[in-house]
């Protein structure tokens, strides 16, 4: 069988791909669609010999009756089922140390993250250059949001009404 330090590399990546997206997983169990992307992104599936449906097949078949998850024996247990499949031409322990070879040390890959694109009317709202009136007031030059002092009424404590001309003048009146 493998060695010990690849063992270790391959318990590391099944810690890694259970907890995958779940943040209250302890990484001592795998649910069916971490072990389907790992498979995916270990390139243990390859499309001909390999599918997502044999993947599917073998988590079922390896998991208990009424679990829903895999502990680290049953993930080698698949991995031993995966291997023949994966690699025909080598021996059943030839295999199993190629797919083991796959998944050690590998991590989840976060491909095709979705991001937001500004396009047509999306763009022409969010462009602050082109904002009139009170609006305008809420954003620098730049076009970055002035945050609370950009949306609040500033209060004028002055006691005169706002643009009269004589503010300020009426102690100066009141001392002659």
């Amino acid at each position: 069988m493998a060695g010990s330090t690849e063992m270790a590399s391959l318990e590391e990546s099944f810690r890694k791909f259970a907890i995958y997206g779940d943040t209250k997983a302890t990484g001592q169990e795998m649910n069916g669609k971490n072990w389907a992307k790992l498979c995916k992104d270990c390139k243990v599936t390859d499309g001909k010999s390999v599918t997502s449906t044999d993947v599917d097949i073998v988590f079922s078949k390896v998991k208990g009756k009424t679990a829903r998850v895999i502990n680290y024996e049953e993930f080698k247990k698949a991995l031993e089922e995966l291997a023949p499949k994966r690699f025909k031409d080598k021996s059943k322990e030839e295999a199993y140390e190629a797919i083991c070879q796959l998944v050690a040390g590998k991590e989840p890959i976060n491909v095709g993250v979705t991001k937001a694109k500004k396009v047509g009317a999306v763009e022409r709202l969010t462009d602050t250059s082109k904002y009139t009136g009170s609006h305008k007031e809420r954003f620098d030059e730049s076009g970055k949001g002035k945050g609370k002092s950009g949306r609040e009424n500033i209060v004028d404590t002055s006691g005169y009404v706002s643009a009269y001309k004589n503010a300020g003048t009426y102690d100066a009146k009141v001392k002659k």
